[in-house]
């Protein structure tokens, strides 16, 4: 049986079936598109795996729903793409992340991997004041899931957090830069202005507006917990010998539970590229 090394990755758990093959792909899910940036920086850092993306898009956005249904939504999610026999599951919606994490532990023993920790991590690394924002949907803001992972990890980190609920609508609408995004950045981030030296992007559609948010804030650190997940999930196959290094164009699917002409279309906006037709499904 392989041997599973987890080392600090306290956000990573279950284990590797003894049947499980570096072949397999990497499973990711999201409420909607926020994913596709986990999607392009996994893609980046391990570009020979094969990846299934599902989005749930007939049922986001999830940052207005109940615990329950999130955790609800996110298992039957995590079931559609163990029917793909994937090897590792990334929960790519800091919702689900920040509500049904701990209760995935408890009923699947396949590799699950959040996007909370990964950023907790880095910020905690390079914030040299200890004082550290947070920027989330109202939903993983209420949850406190940031806050309490950077206090777990260190007591003397001052957190502030703050929702940015228009900061999506805009993502989606592929609208970056402005006068309407420079009017929304200064009205979230305002009250965080010489606060914090580090901020963490709480949401996989944030890091689509890096430029204006590092233009005014500048000298804070941003993390994009997209790109922290990516790395995370290579050390963990690399370290299972799980990581596919076959040279070769490697396979791509996507699923959605609605709207796949719209999710084409934002998805090139996502990866700046064409996807295949993502195909319709129910779970």
């Amino acid at each position: 049986m392989i041997a599973v090394i987890i080392k600090d990755y306290s956000d990573f758990f279950g284990s590797f079936p003894k049947f499980m093959s570096n072949k397999n792909p990497i499973g990711i899910f999201d409420s909607g598109l926020g994913g596709l940036t986990v999607f392009r920086e996994i893609e980046r850092a391990l570009p020979y795996e094969d990846i299934v993306y599902f989005g749930d898009t007939a049922r986001l956005p999830y940052g207005s729903k109940s615990k329950d249904t999130i955790m609800r939504f996110s298992t039957e999610n995590i079931l559609f793409l163990l029917k793909k026999k994937v090897k590792l599951v990334v929960v790519a919606c800091n919702t689900s992340s920040s509500f049904a994490l701990d209760y995935f532990k408890n009923i699947f023993t396949v590799p699950v991997l959040g996007v909370i920790k990964a950023g907790v991590d880095k910020a905690l690394k390079l914030s040299k004041t200890q004082r550290i924002g947070v920027i989330a949907t109202k939903s993983t803001i209420a949850s406190a899931r940031y806050k309490k992972e950077l206090l777990d990890c260190d007591k003397n980190v001052i957190v502030y957090s703050k929702a940015c609920p228009l900061f999506v609508p805009l993502v989606e609408e592929g609208v970056f830069t402005g006068k309407i995004v420079d009017g929304a950045v200064n009205m979230y981030l305002k009250s965080l202005k010489g606060k914090v030296d580090t901020l963490i992007l709480g949401c996989t559609h944030y890091p689509l507006l890096k430029t204006a948010i590092s233009g005014y804030l500048k000298g804070v650190y941003l993390i994009d917990s997209a790109k922290e997940v990516s790395l995370r999930v290579r050390m963990i196959l690399e370290e299972n010998n799980l990581l596919n290094n076959t040279k070769r164009k490697p396979k791509k699917e996507f699923y959605v539970t609605d709207k796949p002409r719209e999710f084409m279309k934002s998805a090139k906006i996502f990866l700046k590229k064409e996807i295949s037709r993502p195909k319709v499904v129910n779970v």
